[in-house]
């Protein structure tokens, strides 16, 4: 059931997230994206890198946050790989929240 799958999900991606780390940041083919949400001081820099056709062929973060703050992180580099950056840009921090069940009250942290 959903009510049992979300927070589990939450605990897992907190627990062990996927993706923890950094890329080189002076290859050619990585950008490098820092966002924050000052209402609670969450942190999280993304890292994509990307192959010659567009597509995302890694992803890692770095977060300074709560648990729904890295759990968000974590799923959204997982959502990431294997996308192209046009469909990539189209995921919304609302489907990650969606996905992760959070509650309204922790949207800033997706």
């Amino acid at each position: 059931p959903l009510v049992t799958r979300c927070p589990r999900q939450v605990v897992d991606h907190y627990e062990n997230p996927r993706n923890v780390g950094s890329l080189d940041r002076n290859a050619k083919n990585v950008g490098t994206g820092l966002v924050g949400a000052p209402a609670c001081g969450d942190v999280m820099k993304l890292q994509v890198e990307v192959d010659e056709n567009g597509r995302i062929v890694d992803a890692r973060f770095k977060t300074f946050g709560c648990g729904s703050a890295i759990a968000s992180s974590s799923l959204a580099t997982e959502w990431v790989k294997g996308k192209t950056v046009d469909e990539a840009l189209k995921i919304k921090n609302t489907d990650i929240a969606k996905e992760l069940c959070l509650p309204p009250v922790k949207l800033h942290c997706s």
